[in-house]
């Protein structure tokens, strides 16, 4: 076997697009991206046999540091089989010699491996676990940053995961009743769903989002160099949700107008109740979509969904929606029809991006975003965590120190 430090972007993309269990931050094009958003400089290395056929491979992310060191993050990993431990340890030997040609201080990785089953409340329980992976990092000498809890991390512990090889009667029933009835619901306005290359409409939307309920979006460049990226893989879909305000007006005073008619007609029945409450959704619906008369005649975007892919699976990325994609539960349809399209595309999972590992956390609004994801019914997923691999022991313990006076400086 041999260790190759510049795999040609043919050769990368060549074997990674052919690895069912890659993940999508270990792509080509995730390296490209973070090179024009973070100044990070990517490298592609790998390990081939003797016939140059590459038999494993890994994005590692270069950061400078001051004094003309520097220190590697490899996102989720390396694309190995993790269970050869002949080819694992050949790999990480290279990287070790590697990190020393490069005068680096250290490389994290933060592997897409499960670390063991857990029940609903992130408990162990009987079942699936990696344990030989994760003490096999540490044999090769890797530290443990921690079984962290929360968005410590460079990338989220946990993750909720539909497998889509189940069939679409049983993804439905998983998912919980009060979600699909909101599904429903959508449909009773005048509201689309359709793939977009818009990015300055979903920007503004994440804007929306992020003002909103306290998190940082990225600039508009970031998206767009993000997109570009993956897009030229074809690893990319927006969904956008459309509504109709002129047709959704036309159609509520309609409905409203046979409503009323037919309580004047028919008097007090078992049906009145139910019949003066969806006249009140309707007088509401009109007074919501009023004020938007005439001004969106091709149709008004009210969420925008980011997906991103490799050949085999699916993640939902990032979101944005203005108050009508609430109001109309499209951000729901969004995250629904995007997983129907995952399944029709005949890949293995959607991957809903992230979530906690204490789903009664108290810290922002994160319990919440644990408990949307939860009600799509997917496996609750615990991955093995950060290591490192140190290089220069000294500057690693110094490091944190040594960027916060270096921050302070550049100030």
């Amino acid at each position: 076997m041999k260790f190759i430090s510049n795999v040609s972007e043919r050769e990368y993309i060549a074997f990674f697009n052919n690895q069912p269990n890659a993940h999508f931050l270990q792509s080509y094009e995730w390296g490209q991206a973070q090179k024009d958003n973070r100044g990070l400089t990517p490298y592609y290395v790998a390990v081939c046999d003797d016939n140059d056929k590459i038999l494993a491979c890994a994005l590692l992310l270069k950061r400078k540091t001051p004094m003309n060191m520097s220190y590697f993050y490899a996102p989720r990993g390396f694309v190995i089989d993790y269970h050869n431990q002949e080819l694992f340890k050949f790999f990480v030997d290279s990287l070790k010699d590697f990190l020393k040609k490069e005068n680096a201080i250290y490389l994290k990785v933060d592997p897409g491996i499960k670390y063991q089953d857990i029940d609903e409340n992130a408990n162990r329980i009987e079942g699936e676990n990696n344990k030989d992976i994760f003490d096999n990092f540490l044999k090769l000498g890797f530290i443990h940053k921690g079984f962290y809890k929360l968005y410590e991390g460079n990338q989220p512990r946990y993750t909720i995961r539909i497998n889509l090889h189940d069939d679409l009667e049983t993804i439905n029933k998983n998912i919980s009743k009060t979600f699909m009835k909101t599904v429903k619901r959508s449909y009773n306005y005048d509201l689309e769903i359709v793939q977009s290359d818009d990015i300055e409409t979903f920007h503004d939307l994440i804007i929306n989002n992020a003002q909103k309920n306290d998190f940082h979006a990225y600039s508009n460049d970031y998206y767009k160099n993000f997109y570009k990226y993956f897009k030229k893989q074809k690893h990319v879909k927006i969904f956008n949700a459309l509504v109709y305000p002129d047709k959704i007006i036309q159609k509520s005073e309609s409905e409203l107008a046979k409503l009323k008619e037919e309580l004047e007609n028919k008097g007090t029945s078992k049906r009145q109740a139910d019949t003066e409450n969806l006249i009140k959704r309707l007088e509401k619906d009109l007074e919501t979509f009023k004020p938007l008369e005439n001004h969106y005649p091709n149709g008004k975007v009210v969420c925008s969904l980011i997906c991103s892919y490799t050949n085999y699976a699916a993640w939902s990325l990032y979101i944005g929606n203005d108050n009508l994609g609430t109001y109309t539960f499209a951000v729901n349809r969004c995250y629904y029809e995007s997983l129907l399209d995952a399944k029709n595309n005949n890949l293995d999972f959607y991957d809903l991006f992230g979530t906690v590992g204490d789903p009664k956390t108290t810290y922002k609004n994160l319990a919440g975003l644990h408990e949307f994801k939860r009600k799509f019914g997917g496996e609750y997923i615990e991955f093995l965590g950060e290591f490192d691999l140190v290089n220069k022991p000294f500057w690693y313990k110094v490091l944190p120190t040594l960027l916060k006076i270096y921050r302070k400086l550049r100030k």
